[in-house]
């Protein structure tokens, strides 16, 4: 009885264990099959909803490839980290450059100013020299650049004039001359003569205008100034200190052609001389140095040393050259002159050609 008993129970024991390990077997065979951790679940929602939301084309491209691999999980974790920085910002990029061609477009292109070649001939023996100096500085200083003012001084340079061109804060180049004169309109003329082969000498392109030290501007007359091709000219008010009266030196025109011009009357009898005051008028510094650009044999002028009297001569030989300014029938007046009333004893003399003082007193 006893060895019965002991086999029925060991083979109770083999059929617990071998129980047992099908259990086992039969859990650990659909563990297997069960998914790996919450991680790979929630990154599985996210690729999902990543792929419903608008991303890049090779973005969604990683995401499958990563889902079909083994390691499906790690990769997954690192392209959701990665993703932000991978999606390249395109759209963005065509907006920028979209905005960026529109600030171009409207932008306003503004054509670049011709220089101004402002000449100023001065004298020693003017007693307001200095004050003239200093207010048509302060008149230059507010045209817009580019703008070079060539100040002539005669026989010896003046430490009050060098000093006020220094702290005028414009461009400038003070020339000097040794020569002597008796004539003053002589000495005057000499003087632009001596801007004038400056500007040959170096080429300075721009337009070259007279400046006395009487005169007085409305400044657009300096944007004016600059639409000239070749010549150009414009009515002149004279002014009198002791005469209440003005005086219109200039040319007359329809549109911007010129059509005739303002005599001036004296003692009854039409002044010879040219029409064009010598601050009546501008042109194209090029006819200096390239003369043959504007039709002008070169020998004309290597021939004279007087690039004033051909300046003024290649002027006047054709009116159709010369361009009325202002365009509206030359009827605004953008430059006055002043004449004082100095005594003989200061030898002040006027800074034009082609006129004479008539506002100095008679002894």
């Amino acid at each position: 009885m006893g060895s019965l008993e002991r086999s029925k129970k060991k083979v109770q024991l083999w059929k617990k264990a071998i129980v047992h390990f099908g259990l086992c077997f039969v859990m650990g065979f659909f563990t297997g099959f069960a998914p790996a951790g919450k991680a790979s679940f929630f990154s599985s929602h996210v690729v999902a909803s990543s792929k419903s939301q608008s991303l890049p084309q090779p973005v969604e491209m990683l995401h499958q490839q990563a889902a079909s691999t083994p390691h499906a999980g790690y990769l997954n974790r690192s392209l959701i980290a990665e993703s932000p920085m991978s999606t390249p910002s395109r759209s963005t990029e065509s907006e920028r450059a979209k905005f960026s061609e529109k600030e171009e477009e409207t932008e306003p292109k503004f054509p670049p100013r011709r220089l101004a070649v402002i000449v100023t001939p001065i004298s020693a023996k003017d007693p307001y020299q200095g004050v003239f100096l200093r207010r048509l500085a302060n008149t230059i200083r507010l045209v817009p650049p580019p703008l070079l003012w060539i100040v002539v001084e005669g026989q010896s340079e003046s430490d009050e004039v060098s000093e006020i061109l220094r702290k005028t804060g414009i461009m400038y180049r003070h020339l000097v001359f040794r020569e002597n004169f008796t004539d003053p309109e002589a000495e005057l003329d000499h003087q632009r003569n001596v801007a004038l082969r400056h500007i040959e000498q170096h080429r300075l392109s721009g337009i070259v205008h007279f400046a006395g030290l009487s005169n007085f501007y409305d400044l657009g007359f300096f944007d004016e100034l600059r639409q000239i091709e070749v010549f150009g000219t414009w009515p002149m008010a004279l002014l009198s200190a002791n005469k209440n009266k003005v005086i219109i030196e200039g040319p007359v025109c329809d549109s911007s052609q010129v059509i005739g011009w303002h005599l001036k009357i004296m003692n009854n009898e039409t002044d010879t001389k040219p029409p064009i005051h010598i601050s009546s008028f501008g042109f194209n510094s090029s006819i200096l140095w390239d003369p043959e650009r504007w039709g002008r044999p070169s020998s004309v002028q290597q021939t004279s040393q007087n690039s004033i009297k051909f300046v003024k001569q290649v002027a006047l030989e054709d009116e159709t050259k010369l361009k009325g300014i202002p365009p509206e029938d030359c009827s605004k007046i953008m430059l006055w002159r002043l004449n004082l009333s100095i005594s003989k004893s200061t030898s002040y003399h006027p800074l034009t050609t082609g006129s004479t003082d008539t506002s100095r007193r008679k002894k």
